[in-house]
């Protein structure tokens, strides 16, 4: 909201300086409020979204009406100087510890982005990504996303069907 927070302008200031190093990307800004019912609306349209903290927040949890979960969102915050981190968009879900119901899904799409963008390992993401898409095609779902006839496992289920179809 650059028309209302300091910080926002900020932002837009060190875009502009920053967008020269950068001339194959398209610099476009957006309110928060329109960014999101864009998100929505056209997810293909972004490519790469840079915000502050807040406004990702609210973007991501947005953005995981489109696959019906958080648990299968995952993010990555890259650094310029090799220093990122790749996580869950929906975070760690420490309230579901222990009780074998989260879904592990972005957790190890994370690891996925890290492999590709932190080690240049694209071989091994692919891997893990058709891992997940082979698991889902069978039809097996953490509580999260099943419908229908879908088998409901749990989280280590989940994980364990995914390491069995890497090879």
């Amino acid at each position: 909201k650059a028309n209302v927070l300091d910080t926002s302008r900020l932002w837009r200031r060190v875009a502009e300086e920053m967008k020269g190093a950068y001339p194959d990307v398209e610099l476009e800004y957006m309110y928060i409020d329109n960014a999101v019912m864009q998100i929505i609306k056209n997810p293909a349209y972004f490519d790469v979204v840079a915000t502050e903290n807040m406004f990702g927040d609210i973007l991501s949890d947005a953005a995981s009406v489109l696959p019906g979960s958080l648990g299968l969102m995952p993010s990555a915050s890259l650094g310029g100087k090799g220093i990122s981190m790749y996580e869950p968009i929906g975070g760690s879900a420490p309230e579901l510890a222990g009780l074998d119901v989260a879904n592990p899904i972005a957790q190890i799409l994370s690891l996925a982005l890290m492999l590709r963008y932190s080690f240049s390992l694209e071989k091994e993401a692919v891997m893990i990504e058709k891992a997940v898409n082979e698991v889902l095609a069978e039809g097996k779902r953490t509580g999260d996303i099943a419908v229908g006839q879908d088998t409901v496992i749990g989280t280590k289920a989940m994980g364990d069907a995914i390491a069995e179809k890497i090879y």
